[in-house]
């Protein structure tokens, strides 16, 4: 995928995003439909999803690819380093990096991107890829592009089960 092809298929995908997202805000399937649009759209992945920030640490949610950790603490591995610093992150080769979380060996890159709604972290959306050096400030532009639609089009409040109306 060249720079041109990466650029067209971003700009479809926050396209397809805004439309899809439009007539209704509900966090788990937004963010379930959200993470299909990446997958489809993306060579190499591995993996791409969501972990959700619960005031203590990020736990994961929809994704596809691979299984993945289910909590990671805030400064732990690239999720947690991004959440904690509140900025994009992006390794270009996970082997060298010191604070990784390995899940699947066959990612070799990563770009994280921290969630905020109202100045609050409500989350990162992960991705990884099975080739080294995938991802770069396109995708850091198209996908913090992403996550500002989605976290403006989602109301991240969440339900417990049995709890009354």
């Amino acid at each position: 995928m060249d720079k041109k092809e990466k650029i067209e298929a971003y700009e479809l995908v926050n396209l397809q995003l805004r439309a899809l997202l439009s007539e209704q805000n509900y966090t788990i399937s937004n963010l379930a439909n959200a993470s299909a649009l990446l997958w489809n759209a993306l060579p190499a992945q591995v993996y791409n999803g969501f972990y959700l920030y619960n005031g203590e640490k990020l736990i994961l949610g929809p994704f596809q690819g691979s299984v993945s950790c289910v909590e990671i603490s805030l400064g732990a591995g690239v999720c947690g380093q991004s959440a904690e610093e509140n900025r994009t992150l992006i390794v270009d080769d996970v082997r060298t990096h010191k604070n990784y979380i390995s899940c699947d060996s066959k990612a070799l890159s990563e770009i994280v991107v921290p969630m905020t709604k109202n100045g609050k972290l409500v989350g990162v959306l992960d991705l990884d890829a099975s080739e080294v050096g995938f991802y770069d400030s396109i995708d850091q532009k198209y996908l913090e592009e992403f996550v500002q639609i989605l976290c403006e089009l989602t109301d991240f409040k969440f339900f417990k089960i049995g709890e009354e109306k």
